[in-house]
């Protein structure tokens, strides 16, 4: 036995265990890469918030592109073409402001007067609101509530804690709003340098395909941006509409609910309709009634023709995956995960396309010829990258 353990010949049972089959180097790359894996993943956590501010940048870079580049090429020095494109930002803010502020303002005045006209009747508000509660069989929940509003006088001093972390909350968000203009400064102005240097990572004959990945990508993401923006436009301005028929109060301001409310997939829209639905009833079960055939029939028009015609190709994406993308980005990232999930969705879906095309030797979605003309359609450059 003692012979065998040593003698090439031996045809012993027992492996030759005399000398380790891993070096002491490899075991030492193995520990160091998993460390530093461990410390990148603890680090990206650490900076999460600065994290979510660069996604946020990247996506809008993605969006201002076309028109920076369109600038720059007549002629016009990048940095102030950046420039240009933050003023027509900013004047199209102001232009919405100027629209909807003086009836916002008008309304909440309204509003107010009318809190105070209520506030002053004999049994001030809350005779008011028990009559109307009374009318629709809701005067027990009016008369609990009641009782827990009471007692709010007794827990105002726990409002000081709130209050700080709505000023933090504040201060925060024009901070993110800085940082996140001088990060898609920086990302539209050198962007294709960066572009580059992470296609210089590949060999040479294999950049092409990358070049158009991220090409395809961008305008996936540029399609779906432009046209997010555009089908919430309208479901503002339908709703405004469709209130101001109605004689509904605070048209402008429940509009502009809506719009916002319709940036998010899938669920903002329902949301805007509850909303708007719950402050109908109360000024007319009848009129509600009719707001809530008028918003069926918007959501089938804007699901049915409106999607589809906006975004084009940009979007490809069976109803199921779209959803559950929305529930995991909302689960990851809030309200900025559930913007952004679809596009990166999208990207995953064209990423694992072409990873199938190349396993079966086929030709790949990215040596297709590149669709076009519809707005938000992805178009990819000639072959040559």
């Amino acid at each position: 036995m003692r012979e065998g353990n040593g003698d090439a010949g031996d045809k012993g049972v027992l492996p030759d265990l005399s000398r380790t089959q891993v070096s002491a180097r490899t075991i030492l790359a193995v520990l160091l890469t998993a460390l530093a894996l461990l410390g990148t993943l603890y680090l990206l956590y650490e900076l999460r918030q600065l994290v979510q501010w660069v996604i946020i940048a990247l996506f809008l870079a993605v969006a201002l592109a076309p028109a920076v580049d369109l600038l720059h090429r007549r002629h016009v020095p990048r940095v102030l073409a950046i420039l240009m494109v933050y003023l027509l930002l900013l004047l199209a803010l102001v232009g919405l402001g100027a629209l909807f502020l003086p009836p916002l303002i008008s309304q909440i005045q309204q509003l107010a007067a009318e809190v105070t006209r209520l506030a002053r009747r004999p049994g001030g508000a809350y005779a008011a609101l028990q009559s109307l509660a009374n009318r629709y069989g809701l005067g027990g929940y009016l008369t609990s509530l009641r009782g827990q509003v009471s007692a709010l006088p007794g827990r105002l001093g726990a409002v000081t804690g709130p209050l700080l972390s709505v000023t933090q909350g504040i201060v925060t968000s024009i901070t993110a709003l800085i940082s996140i203009a001088i990060v898609t400064f920086f990302l539209l102005l050198d962007g294709d340098r960066y572009a580059t240097a992470i296609l210089s990572l590949a060999a040479r004959d294999r950049r092409p395909r990358p070049r158009r990945l991220l090409e395809r990508s961008a305008a996936a993401v540029r399609g779906y941006i432009t046209g997010n923006l555009l089908i919430s436009l309208i479901a503002g301005v339908a709703a405004f509409i469709g209130l101001e028929i109605l004689g509904i109060p605070y048209a402008a301001a429940l509009s502009l609910i809506v719009a916002l409310l319709d940036l998010v997939p899938l669920v903002g829209a329902t949301l805007a309709g509850i909303i708007l639905v719950i402050v109908a009833f109360f000024i007319s079960p009848i009129k509600a009634i009719i707001l809530i055939v008028y918003f069926i029939v918007y959501q089938q028009v804007e699901s049915n023709i409106l999607q589809p015609l906006i975004y084009g190709r940009s979007v490809e994406l069976p109803p199921l995956v779209v959803f559950l993308a929305v529930l995991a980005g909302g689960e990851l990232l809030g309200i900025l995960g559930a913007l952004i999930a679809i596009p990166i969705a999208e990207i995953v879906r064209i990423i694992g396309s072409e990873w199938l095309a190349i396993r079966r030797g086929e030709r790949g979605p990215l040596e297709q010829p590149a669709p076009g003309g519809a707005a938000g359609r992805p178009a990819t450059k000639g072959a040559g990258g």
